[in-house]
């Protein structure tokens, strides 16, 4: 057994993982055993309680409009401990649905509003609102590449979504668009970073095909929980795995 452990907590990963954003958790999982990191997998799903003290790393992934229907009710009822969790700076990762639900609201494609929990300051139209001025009524698809520019990493990806996500003031892009469409197609930002929650698009899952994120992320995990040692030090001697 390793010295040191992380709670994760997969929000509704029976329900939101259609693009096996699971795979994000393997890869954080990957990083972490390398330097004797042990992570205790916990699904929080619907009726389950979600308790902001106890997990150091949440991934909330996407779905189908049906599932991520049901969700939203649920979601409701972990509100405040989820935003309990956000502004304690703990690490998050939300992906498509997830992403939009952590904002005010989300637009299906049938013009069906569903409320999220409005613990970010985001909100998601649909491909047919009329204030779009590029790709109205298209789904945006294909391989998408952005540049932090903090850190002025580069972010590899496959994007595919017809929801349209506007940023709120609070918050900041997880990058500029390179290639690709991003959020809404028109404004080049992609995903979000609020504290040390990060939202996105991409499906790959972005952990997997971005190792330098997942390290960053894993980093930020474990000196919140253990801030007495060089976590960054430690990742930066293990290899970063992309494509």
């Amino acid at each position: 057994m390793a010295d040191y452990t992380i709670a994760v907590a997969h929000l509704y990963g029976d329900l939101m993982n259609t693009y096996g954003d699971y795979g994000n958790i393997i890869a954080l999982t990957y990083y972490a055993k390398q330097i004797d990191v042990d992570v205790d997998y916990q699904l929080v799903s619907l009726g389950d309680d979600f308790d902001a003290d106890k997990y150091d790393f949440v991934l909330f992934g996407g779905g189908q409009d049906y599932e991520e229907t049901i969700v939203a009710h649920d979601l409701q009822d972990k509100a405040t401990e989820v935003k309990q969790y956000i502004e304690n700076d703990g690490p998050l990762l939300a992906v498509c649905g997830g992403f939009q639900l952590l904002g005010h609201y989300m637009m299906m494609a049938d013009g069906t509003k569903v409320n999220g929990i409005g613990v970010m300051d985001h909100y998601t139209t649909n491909m047919h609102d009329p204030k779009l001025t590029v790709r109205n009524d298209e789904r945006l698809t294909g391989n998408i590449v952005i540049k932090n520019n903090e850190t002025g990493e580069e972010y590899h990806g496959f994007e595919n979504h017809q929801g349209r996500t506007f940023l709120g003031e609070s918050e900041r892009a997880l990058g500029t668009i390179v290639s690709g469409n991003g959020n809404n197609g028109m404004d080049q930002t992609e995903g979000v970073i609020y504290r040390n929650v990060y939202g996105s698009y991409f499906h790959g899952p972005i952990f997997t095909r971005n190792g330098n994120l997942a390290k960053r992320v894993l980093t930020t995990a474990l000196t919140r929980k253990y801030p007495t040692i060089d976590w960054q030090s430690k990742l930066n001697a293990i290899p970063t795995e992309t494509f």
